[in-house]
């Protein structure tokens, strides 16, 4: 997930020193020291790691709590954060060990231990949280913890492991501060990350300090940053236009964006190639329209992505017709060889010959947010068009909308997806594997045996034929339909070093990178 090349629209950094970079330079004296402020629409759905699998919660996480490995910008190979050093025993890659350093401490000022990394795993898997990470481990049986060795027991063949271990969903707690069989209340975080959280509301507002006992990957921890939660992009791009944030990241409106001047005096840019995806997600459980192959079909075959890209999104997006985006191994374009172009005349075949009755009606939730609702209204008048579907359709709030679509209440709805890591796995086990994370109801024997063949090989060249294969199989099963890949931008003002590294298309916040000029 950080192999991504950045192309710099406006880099106003001047770099004083070759090899480690300017912002590892100590401050001159009389340099800023108040908080630079970073904008997002993002939203944390829990300060608890045992609670949250999506985008706004991995980003704090990453700068407040510590897992045994991370990684390095631009780099798929994950590097010791907490461990010493990390490792496959024997060749069946079922058991996994590393040794933590000696150094470390929690913000509280305790020794952390290899007993709290193994009481870290055990309460992902035993709380098993709805919108929670325990579905990035299928395979982990049971974790055990020897001194300073903490050892994980596979049940099935899993190379890409280790990358799994650098997510959020391996941060690591303190066993006295957080419950055993549920998620810590409260807006509480004891972590061992480069900073601390000094203050919370919920929806508002994060400051994080640096924190003086970390140890790890991070060599120099940055200066304070206070995060500014907003609504909507709407109110995200006002308060920059505003100047009330320093730095904004996920997600400006597009329209912000694609007229954005910048070369604008005071202001600079940051244009990544992202692997951000959006999906429409079916539900295909017994009850839904959605459970009849048929009729998911039949809306593929009316999904217009070039002018959802060029509509909603204002170029901002590109199209995507597989579930690997562009930029990883085994991406092709399994969607597109079904469906080469919109057809209501293919889309009417399919329902006609299930014996489906028209139109079909159905609903169609996503979150609030006025791109979301452009987006909605799009595909809702590409698939009312030829009177094949009517589309009901629900905006609700985050939270509101995780409940709805674990518990089956909408029969499609648009997500979201950011890679956990840099394997094109990412995009296979957690959206399409049983048990998944969209939880949608779709399980496929064929697919969790691809999926379990491409997770044995260390050398990931020898998966990609399975990954072409189950991509093949998604796309003729529907669980989901690709709608776009996103481009990635960061924009700041010029007087913030360090925002071209804030992120690297994925879902990593390096706010250590940030600093004043």
């Amino acid at each position: 997930m950080r192999s991504v090349r950045l192309r710099y629209i406006v880099l106003c950094v001047v770099l004083l020193a070759a090899g480690a970079g300017a912002w590892q330079l100590l401050p001159s004296a009389g340099a800023r020291d108040d908080p630079i402020t970073v904008g997002t629409t993002d939203e944390v759905t829990s300060l608890d790691p045992a609670g949250a699998y999506d985008a706004g919660s991995w980003a704090l996480y990453s700068n407040v709590f510590q897992s045994l490995l991370t990684f390095e910008p631009g780099s798929p190979v994950p590097v010791p954060d907490a461990a010493e050093g990390c490792e496959f025993t024997g060749l069946n890659l079922q058991t996994y060990r590393c040794e933590l350093r000696d150094d470390l401490r929690f913000s509280s000022g305790r020794q952390v231990t290899a007993e709290d990394v193994k009481y870290s795993f055990d309460r992902v898997l035993a709380i098993g949280a709805d919108v929670g990470p325990r579905a990035l481990f299928p395979a982990l049986r049971r974790v055990d913890a020897d001194g300073s060795t903490v050892t994980f027991h596979l049940g099935a063949r899993d190379a890409t492991f280790p990358q799994k271990l650098a997510t959020g969903a391996g941060a690591i707690v303190d066993r006295d501060r957080y419950p055993r069989g549920a998620l810590r209340e409260g807006h509480g975080v004891d972590g061992s990350g480069p900073y601390v959280l000094a203050a919370y509301e919920p929806g508002v507002r994060a400051l994080l300090e640096p924190n003086p006992r970390y140890r790890g990957a991070v060599r120099k921890p940055g200066g304070p940053v206070e995060i500014r939660y907003f609504k909507d992009s709407d109110g995200l791009a006002a308060a920059w236009q505003a100047r009330q944030v320093d730095v904004t990241h996920r997600q400006l409106p597009p329209r912000t964006v694609a007229g954005m001047d910048a070369s604008a005096e005071g202001v600079q840019m940051t244009e990544a190639g992202s692997a951000e995806t959006r999906n429409l997600v079916f539900n295909v459980r017994p009850g839904s329209p959605m459970a009849d192959k048929a009729v998911r079909g039949a809306v593929a075959a009316l999904v217009d992505r070039p002018a959802l890209v060029t509509g909603a999104y204002h170029s901002t997006v590109e199209p995507l017709y597989s579930l690997i985006p562009r930029g990883y191994a085994g991406h092709n374009t399994a969607f597109h060889d079904v469906d080469p172009e919109p057809s209501a005349e293919r889309a009417r075949t399919l329902l006609r010959e299930a014996g489906v009755e028209t139109p079909v009606r159905f609903t169609y939730a996503h979150r609030t947010g006025p791109t979301y609702a452009a987006e909605a209204a799009e595909l809702r008048r590409q698939l009312e068009a030829g009177g094949l579907f009517e589309v009901k359709v629900l905006a609700v709030e985050w939270r509101a909308f995780q409940k709805g679509y674990t518990s089956g209440a909408y029969d499609a709805y648009g997500l979201g997806w950011v890679p956990d890591f840099p394997d094109p796995d990412s995009f296979t086990q957690p959206l399409v594997g049983r048990g998944n994370t969209l939880h949608n109801g779709y399980a496929s024997a064929r697919v969790d045996r691809l999926i379990a063949s491409t997770q044995q090989y260390g050398d990931r060249g020898r998966a990609m034929k399975d990954f072409e294969t189950i991509q093949r199989e998604v796309a003729a099963d529907v669980p989901l339909i690709p709608l776009w890949q996103k481009k990635d931008y960061v924009v700041s003002t010029t007087d913030v070093a360090g925002s071209p590294y804030l992120s690297d298309g994925t879902g990593i916040w390096r706010l250590w990178r940030l600093s004043w000029i």
